[in-house]
């Protein structure tokens, strides 16, 4: 495919020269660390997450950059990801939904070549009557719960389904799979049970090929890879597991710009409800972004941005369109009106916010708001 058609470039425009922000998406870097987690899955292979719109930073174009390096599985959560990325992939892309489908849908989904990953008796029921009344096999995918109670088939509807696989032939099983759910804490011992369930099942259902890890759990080891991963967050640039050096290259960088400074003296009140009061006198500068933009109000007195590498903390609570921090550390006439500031780059990451926000790195990436000029690189 040629992905010139659908990565937007930066344009020179007064437009892009006056936005507030900018969302950097790095997609060579994204290449890289696809290809990295292909080399360690040899001789399985490395499907890819691009639900909730491709972590927030663009599901097609995302999808397309990876297709280009030989990406041919695609994992969405919800039926409109799927109608919606399908016309931007070849055919021969298989896209998946991972919350199977609500009834309704199967006709359509049906038409549009998208499988779903059947979750219970009752997803297979209506996945399988619909090929029924098309008189045409279907493809879907079985999740099996192994321990995090959130989607799949139960122990308890193991024996109905394997009877009910036995019964239709108008339902083809493309491969079997469950999600870890401690996979980035390597020393858990839930993840030693969830194999051990996944092995049983395998048993079970002999002759199906299986998917298992995610980002994190493409680390854990061979025994955890099965025929397909599908890494999400990893591909992304964020760690896959805690407390360990980061392997992944960084995709996303963001850089807000000023939209006013000024100097206040000490025992000056800042932003809603007066929260910081200023110790002595004090130049503040504040940046056109906030928690409308996904930089959560919980940064308020915790968090950072940076400009050359000199930290400037948040004062005040977090607004809805603005942040106020603390540039004293900075020369007079350094910042000014429509300078920018790195919130995410090379001296604050994913993690690094994401902890400073008491939250995870894949709440913040998602959570980036639409009001940044986006460039893809």
């Amino acid at each position: 495919m040629d992905s010139s058609i659908l990565v937007p470039r930066t344009s020179t425009g007064s437009a892009v020269q006056g936005a507030t922000g900018y969302l950097t998406i790095d997609l060579s870097a994204l290449g890289r660390n696809y290809e990295r987690l292909s080399s360690m899955l040899a001789p399985g292979r490395a499907g890819a997450v691009v639900k909730a719109d491709g972590y927030g930073i663009g599901a097609e174009c995302i999808a397309t950059a990876l297709y280009d390096k030989g990406c041919r599985h695609f994992f969405v959560a919800q039926f409109v990801e799927a109608v919606r990325l399908r016309p931007t992939l070849a055919r021969d892309a298989q896209i998946f939904m991972l919350n199977g489908l609500q009834p309704g849908n199967e006709g359509p989904c049906a038409g549009s070549g998208i499988i779903p990953v059947l979750n219970s008796l009752q997803q297979w029921e209506q996945w399988s009557a619909a090929a029924r009344h098309l008189k045409r096999t279907l493809p879907a995918v079985l999740q099996f719960d192994t321990g995090m109670s959130r989607l799949g088939f139960p122990l308890e509807e193991r024996q109905a389904l394997a009877e009910a696989l036995g019964d239709d032939s108008h339902v083809e099983i493309l491969f079997i799979m469950s999600h870890l759910a401690s996979a980035d804490e390597l020393d858990s011992e839930q993840n030693c049970e969830q194999l051990a369930e996944m092995s049983r099942i395998a048993d079970e259902f002999a002759g199906f090929d299986i998917s298992f890890a995610n980002s994190s759990g493409v680390f854990l080891g061979e025994t955890y890879h099965g025929v397909l991963a599908r890494p999400g967050i990893a591909l992304y640039g964020g760690a896959p597991t805690a407390g360990e050096p980061n392997p992944m290259e960084p995709v996303v960088s963001l850089d807000v710009a000023v939209v006013q400074t000024r100097i206040v003296p000490a025992g000056t009140k800042v932003g809603y409800g007066g929260a910081h009061v200023t110790q002595r006198e004090a130049r503040l500068l504040t940046i056109a972004a906030g928690y409308a933009d996904g930089l959560p109000r919980s940064l308020s007195g915790r968090g950072a941005v940076y400009y050359k590498g000199t930290r400037l903390p948040i004062v005040g609570r977090v607004s809805m369109d603005s942040i106020t921090v603390d540039a004293s550390a900075l020369s007079e006439g350094d910042l000014t009106l429509g300078s920018q500031v790195e919130v995410l780059g090379p001296h604050q990451t994913l993690e690094d916010l994401a902890r400073d926000a008491g939250t995870i790195p894949y709440e913040i990436l998602t959570g980036l708001g639409d009001r940044y000029h986006r460039q893809y690189r």
